[in-house]
């Protein structure tokens, strides 16, 4: 960013925060925190290009447990920029990939096959760590797709279940994985329903079961699909659309309770695209286990239309609204960022805290519907005081706008990617489609924390471990300091549409440090207290130290 750049930023930045300092909504009691202005942009962390080109554009990722990253687009863009291999079936004589298969340890990658439409579809790992990708568009609106990871990085492709369909058509909806380890699929555009995967005569689930919530959160810009959904430590799902969020017993269908609206004019889901996260959840804190959703960004009412019709860009959300779910009578507390972003993505850091990044300042998800790139993530440090949460951080040179997406690698990067806010393929004007793959780095990442840096040695429990569990972490480390580690499970989330499905961070209750040797030390911890606070499957797990986290390692929670 050239210094008249950065010095217009921090004006822009600055200027906002002179017009309010606290106030209370009393219609419902909310409290709004403006935090500190920012003096100068801060040069923690740093970008680096992977690759320039996959071919493809990344609009929806999934990490797989052996370190290899599913990325793919839509089947009727036309052709990408990756062909696929000499003699494949080419679906609709198109033989270009639509998918690719990325290798983190190698950073190389390579075509996969897709034959139906994907475009804005949704996605889990299941507890083997098997990627269930369910509906799309057009033909693919139905369809379940699996692809399974395989030792061999050339033999693995995606499988199609051409017999096992999904009830109803699932284009915009959302996926999370249940404590019993079967995933529920909920919304959809103009679909009002949810749904299980897989279907289970038993338990009779064969069918989809309607949910009033979705009818009356869709106004006419619709503003509720991709909803946000989290599943609780309770086994109920806090389920966001719109404005509106409620406590659901999806086991007997009923809302428990109804949350109060967000604060604002502010619209939250798609195509007001926002982001949530459900913060983490620390089984080592003394007292209850304390539950907060954050919601960030979006745009306001009739944002869309304006952006869409008109191509009048009104600004994004400049607000966050974070909700202790489990309190006895929630209200949400608003704080304001220090730049408006609509299609932002939020990342779990295994510090436990918060990368907001990519979007725009301007506009609406959509076609052409937005402009001013945001190019600066922004840190939103969950334990600081209300007033000092956010940090901006140094810019990206890459607009990452419609269509893009970015989600936590075990190294602790950030992998960026996508963005094509047009209807295919356009490599010009302001906002081409973006092919390439970058990380961020962040500031733990710098060397000169080498010495407070741990590095896990071997888990005690082998690759998985049972709920409750006791058993060791060995990790080494130059320079201990007393009481300042702790282990945490990272879930890798399905990320797509600013929204990472099953996005979770569980911080784990610590039994006691021993040191080995002196450099050598046993962090002892319990696992997961059940498949509410963590379902079934694969984790990353992290030994962090003095806010410095270990490179992860894979562990089976089962």
């Amino acid at each position: 960013m050239s210094s008249k750049k950065q010095s217009f930023f921090v004006i822009f930045v600055s200027s906002f925060f002179l017009f309010s300092l606290l106030e209370i909504n009393k219609a419902n009691r909310s409290v709004f925190v403006t935090p500190s202005p920012p003096s100068s942009i801060v040069s923690g962390g740093y970008w680096e290009l992977l690759q320039s080109s996959i071919g493809i554009s990344a609009m929806h990722v999934q990490l797989l447990p052996n370190n290899k990253v599913i990325i793919f687009d839509r089947t009727d863009f036309g052709p990408s920029n990756l062909s696929l291999p000499y003699g494949t079936y080419c679906p609709g004589n198109d033989c270009t990939a639509h998918s690719v298969l990325y290798d983190v340890d190698s950073n190389t990658f390579r075509p996969l096959r897709l034959v139906t439409d994907t475009f804005c579809s949704s996605g889990s790992l299941d507890h083997d760590g098997i990627l269930i990708q369910t509906g799309g568009f057009s033909q693919g609106d139905h369809l379940i797709r699996i692809f399974t990871p395989c030792d061999s990085y050339d033999d693995c492709d995606w499988n199609e279940l051409n017999q096992s369909r999904l009830v109803d058509r699932r284009w915009y909806a959302t996926n999370q994985v249940l404590p019993d380890g079967r995933i529920i699929i909920l919304g959809g555009r103009r679909v009002f329903t949810y749904e299980f995967y897989p279907k289970d005569d038993f338990l009779n689930n064969h069918k989809s079961i309607y949910l009033q919530f979705l009818v009356e959160t869709r106004d006419p810009d619709e503003n509720n699909l991709y909803p946000f959904l989290h599943l609780l430590p309770d086994g109920n799902l806090f389920i966001f659309a719109n404005k509106n969020s409620i406590l659901f017993d999806y086991k007997r269908s009923i809302v428990l309770k109804q949350f109060p609206l967000i604060p604002g004019d502010d619209k939250r889901n798609y195509p007001s695209t926002g982001s949530s996260i459900l913060l983490p959840l620390r089984l080592s804190s003394t007292g209850p286990l304390v539950v907060e959703v954050l919601v960030c960004g979006g745009a306001p009412s009739g944002a869309f239309l304006k952006a869409d019709t008109m191509k009048i860009y009104v600004e994004a959300s400049r607000t966050c609204g974070r909700l202790r779910v489990n309190d006895q009578d929630p209200q949400w507390l608003m704080e304001f960022m220090p730049i408006p972003r609509v299609m932002p993505d939020m990342v779990l850091l295994p510090t436990g805290d918060v990368i907001i990044i990519n979007g725009a300042a301007n506009g609406t998800a959509g076609w052409e519907d937005a402009v001013n790139p945001v190019l600066n993530p922004v840190l939103y440090s969950v334990n600081e005081e209300p007033d000092r949460r956010f940090t901006v951080l140094s810019p990206s040179k890459i607009p990452r706008m419609y269509h893009s997406v970015a989600m936590l690698l075990p190294e602790g990067r950030i992998l960026v990617g996508g963005s094509n806010p047009h209807t295919s393929y356009v490599f010009t004007g302001l906002y081409p489609t973006e092919l390439s793959l970058e990380a961020y780095n962040p500031y733990y990442l710098d060397p000169k924390f080498n010495s407070i840096r741990p590095s896990i040695v071997s888990v005690e429990s082998g690759s998985s471990v049972l709920y409750g569990q006791r058993f060791g972490i060995s990790f080494s480390l130059s320079l201990y300091k007393q009481g300042a580690a702790f282990a945490a499970l990272m879930s890798p989330p399905f990320t797509t549409h600013s929204f990472g499905m099953n996005q979770r961070m569980v911080v784990l209750k610590t039994a006691s440090v021993v040191q080995l040797t002196m450099f050598e030390y046993k962090l002892l911890v319990y696992g997961p207290t059940n498949g509410n606070v963590a379902p079934p499957g694969y984790y990353m797990l992290f030994v962090v130290h003095s806010g410095i986290p270990s490179h992860g390692v894979w562990l089976k929670v089962t």
